[in-house]
Parts: structure tokens; C-alpha cells; sequence
């Protein structure tokens, strides 16, 4: 079980996130950032396995403050209905920019029109894995309408990353983030972590573990952001 002081220092870091559109640093959290002799970051793998279920009782509450954070009622209601946490319309991500195991530069200012679903995630997390055939789906089905799907490895090697890509048969972008700088200024402490972004480039939503990203309710998410997107098109 968490120490109580930790769990404290971390839904003030997550609720101060939502109400002043700002993400909390990996340093609040260093109890976990812990290196072995091989200077391998082992953070996601202690956490993924001690803190999920009280992870799913943070993003809960933080659903609660966060009551109808995104613009519209059909929004919020889904968002509930896939227990993620909405943040102010006026919060947005930090900017990443890195390379794919292909050697491609993505970075966030280059989606800015398009909504994103960002993952954060690494070959050793059994959640995260069967959540990848449903980000491939959606990646497939909804590219072409405006949607990008990325995945944001946890401080793996290429090769790694490139095995697990082909025996999933994944085809969205998959970012090397070898130094854990992102995840760091995300404030990733546990994987899966998955968060919606808008065609504005403003934060949406924030998933703390696996969510069913297949079903009817996530799909539903992802239509609507893309029909606020083309609608805002519409407009221009």
C-alpha cells in the first residue's frame, strides 16, 4: 500500500493539474524515481504493479472535480462512461517532439488540426498491451478524418520496439523517449496512460490504466471530437 504522505502529494499533483492547466513533474514523485546499477528506469514497472488499483481511484475523483470539462454534454457524458478524467478547455499538453522506431520526427506542433490520442506505454506493461490492436483500429478507421494516433514508448531501445510493433502489426507512430524526458513532463507514473487531446491542441481527457479503447462509448469519444473538429473547420 502507498504511504499516505505519497498519496496525498499525488492527488494534489493531479487535481492541481486539472484546475490550473498545468502537468506535475515526474520530481514530485520521487520516492519512485529510483534507478538499478544498470541506470535502467524502473519507475512505470514498480508503479504499474503496486498503484493501479489506487490509480483508478485517483482518476475517479479527479472525474468528479472535473465536472463537464469538455465542451459539450454528449463529451463529458462519455467521458464518464470510460471513467477518464476531463480537464478545463483551456489546459493544454506540453510540446514533444521525437523519433518513431523508424527514424521519423513527431512532435505535438505538427498535429496541431488534428485530435490526437497520445499513449504512453512500453513492451513490458501487460496492460498496455491489449490496448494496442484497439489503437490500431482506430488509427486505421479514423486517420483519414483527422485522427492520429501515437504511442509514447517509456524509455525502451528500438529494436524493442520495432519486435513488438511486428508482432502486433501496429502502423501508428511509435516514439522513442529514451531519456523519459516526456513522460516526465506529462507527469507519467503509471502505464497505461492515455490522453485525448482536441484539433485546438487543448488537453481533453486522461486515462490512468487500460480502458476498453473497442468499445462502443470510446468510439463514440473519438467520432465526437472529430465532428467538433470538422465543424470548427466548417466555421473557417
Amino acid at each position: 500500500m502507498l504511504p499516505r504522505s505519497l498519496l496525498k502529494k499525488w492527488f494534489y499533483a493531479s487535481t492541481k493539474l486539472s484546475m490550473n492547466g498545468k502537468f506535475p513533474m515526474i520530481s514530485d514523485f520521487r520516492p519512485f524515481a529510483l534507478s538499478d546499477s544498470n541506470g535502467e528506469w524502473r519507475i512505470f514497472q514498480r508503479l504499474a504493479r503496486l498503484t493501479y488499483g489506487v490509480a483508478g481511484v485517483i482518476v475517479a475523483l479527479m472525474t468528479a472535480f472535473n465536472v463537464l470539462a469538455a465542451g459539450q454534454p454528449a463529451v463529458a457524458e462519455l467521458l464518464k462512461r470510460l471513467s477518464l478524467s476531463g480537464y478545463p478547455s483551456s489546459t493544454r499538453p506540453p510540446e514533444f517532439s521525437g523519433l518513431t522506431a523508424d527514424g521519423k520526427i513527431v512532435s505535438l506542433a505538427n498535429l496541431l488540426g488534428r485530435v490526437v490520442v497520445l499513449n504512453f506505454w512500453a513492451t513490458w506493461c501487460p496492460e498496455c498491451r491489449p490496448e494496442m490492436p484497439a489503437f490500431e483500429q482506430l488509427h486505421r478507421e479514423f486517420a483519414a478524418q483527422g485522427l492520429s494516433v501515437v504511442g509514447m514508448n517509456a524509455r525502451e531501445g528500438t529494436e524493442a520496439i520495432r519486435e513488438y510493433a511486428k508482432e502486433l502489426a501496429l502502423t501508428f507512430p511509435l516514439v522513442l523517449d529514451s531519456k523519459g524526458e516526456i513522460n516526465a513532463a506529462y507527469g507519467v507514473i503509471a502505464l497505461p496512460t492515455t490522453f485525448l487531446i482536441d484539433s485546438n491542441g487543448q488537453v481533453v481527457a486522461l486515462a490512468v490504466g487500460p480502458r476498453e479503447w473497442a468499445s462502443a462509448p470510446a468510439r463514440a469519444l473519438i467520432q465526437a471530437l472529430l465532428a467538433e473538429r470538422a465543424a470548427l473547420k466548417g466555421r473557417r
